[in-house]
């Protein structure tokens, strides 16, 4: 499938119709030509990561969104890892802290979105307060609810003010959730990520795919789009998620500084 046809058909106009799309899906591709392809795309986002951060003239924000154990963490380390990390920043977002309990729920947020020239990846981000804070009902829905205004206005503003946004949801199978969380519990390398409160969320599965679905439709925006990416397949997600990025930093087309024309470079001698 074509780059330009898998991006749309991934991107969010609407209702994101979530439980009805496949999180296997594979795009026709096998997994040693996705790892081939996956290459090629490593190759020209290298190549545009460079030029964003010598052009400085704008930033790419990545919101990556996720029922636990859809990937989130491997994907960083699949498609991001390869990227110059002095231009990336990964910012995870946890429970809020004191501190930040005590200002709006954007305040956290704004202070780590990125400055022109950089690449900030947040995992989990303000989406927590229209889905936890939703399906956990931390806040009453009169609260929750105008959150999505919010939220639009303020992606508008940091698009407006030249912060590319783009938003990933990797759509994680019910099935394929609990084949994690079972290969969790039996190595020692990853049981440190399984929280009993895991298990309570997963009961919860129908809500939070109805307060997904929700958020997705009424934040999709032209300026911040979203994305539904099936994430069964580690090898399929990784392809769609470089493509999706690369589309975007094509859009930006950042470009290497014109050099100084007071310096003749075919003149000078370093000795």
């Amino acid at each position: 499938m074509g780059s330009k046809h898998l991006v749309k058909q991934l991107r969010v106009h609407g209702d994101p119709r979530i439980e009805e799309r496949d999180a296997r899906a594979k795009f026709g591709w096998k997994r040693e030509e996705a790892e081939r392809l996956l290459d090629d795309e490593m190759v020209a986002l290298v190549d545009l990561q460079k030029r964003l951060f010598a052009d400085k003239s704008a930033s790419l924000l990545i919101v990556l969104q996720a029922m636990d154990a859809a990937g989130k963490d491997s994907t960083i380390r699949a498609v991001l890892s390869g990227l110059n990390p002095a231009g990336v920043d990964v910012q995870p977002f946890g429970v809020p802290t004191d501190e930040e309990l005590g200002h709006d729920y954007l305040w956290r947020i704004h202070r780590h979105t990125p400055e022109d020239g950089y690449i900030a990846v947040f995992n989990r981000s303000h989406y927590e307060d229209v889905l936890i804070a939703r399906v956990k009902k931390l806040v009453p829905k009169s609260v929750w609810k105008k959150r999505y205004r919010h939220i639009r206005e303020f992606e508008r503003m940091l698009a407006e003010e030249g912060t590319h946004i783009v938003k990933i949801f990797l759509n994680v199978s019910k099935d394929k959730q609990k084949e994690r969380f079972e290969e969790r519990l039996h190595r020692p390398d990853k049981n440190w990520k399984f929280r009993a409160g895991d298990l309570d969320d997963r009961a919860l599965w129908g809500d939070y795919m109805q307060a997904y679905s929700e958020a997705i439709e009424e934040t999709s925006t032209k300026h911040a789009p979203w994305y539904v990416v099936p994430a069964d397949r580690k090898w399929a997600r990784n392809v769609c998620i470089a493509r999706i990025l690369r589309h975007h930093l094509e859009q930006i087309d950042p470009q290497y500084p014109e050099p100084d024309p007071d310096i003749d470079f075919d003149n000078i001698v370093v000795t």
